[in-house]
């Protein structure tokens, strides 16, 4: 792992990724990329914007293809929750990346989440979080180079955690 320069780190919204990104790019002095960001920077619209004018799946194709564009070193990337549903996406951002998956319980997901419906999440109408949970999990740790269970730990304590393992 240590020949990939970039960090990716994937999990569910509200797992910690943008927030982590930013103190683990600080303490690795690498750059930091939220793709969630990039996407809206892009496409000149909020995720929930192009979720209402072309629902879902159109979301994640923009997703999947602003990632396979993303050709950097010594990065953290911060990534979408719904990366995953990418292989080509997720195998271009393993190539010189290390995978980090952010495991936290559905129900400390539900604690940090409180606008589940309009925070821009790539997820059928019908799907209740708890779904898209269970639906998302074993994507995440297909992808997972490196797993840290984020429900007890500091944001600090996360970073360490990631750090020592890498």
């Amino acid at each position: 792992m240590s020949n990939k320069s970039n960090l990716v780190l994937i999990g569910m919204p509200g797992s910690g990724k943008s927030t982590i990104g930013i103190i683990l790019a600080k303490r690795t002095s690498h750059d930091f990329i939220d793709t969630d960001v990039l996407i809206q920077h892009v496409e000149h619209r909020s995720l929930q914007n192009i979720l209402d004018q072309e629902g879902y799946l159109r979301l994640r194709e923009i997703e999947a293809r602003v990632l396979q564009e993303i050709n950097v070193e010594n990065h953290v990337i911060s990534t979408g929750g719904s990366a995953v549903y990418s292989a080509a996406a997720m195998q271009h951002l393993r190539k010189n990346g290390t995978c980090i998956y952010l495991d936290v319980s559905v129900d400390t997901l539900r604690k940090r989440i409180t606008d589940y419906e309009t925070r821009g999440i790539a997820k059928r109408p019908d799907q209740s979080f708890a779904d898209l949970f269970g639906e998302r999990t074993s994507l995440y740790r297909q992808y997972a180079d490196i797993t840290i269970n984020g429900n007890t730990m500091t944001q600090d304590q996360i970073c360490d955690a990631i750090l020592k393992q890498l």
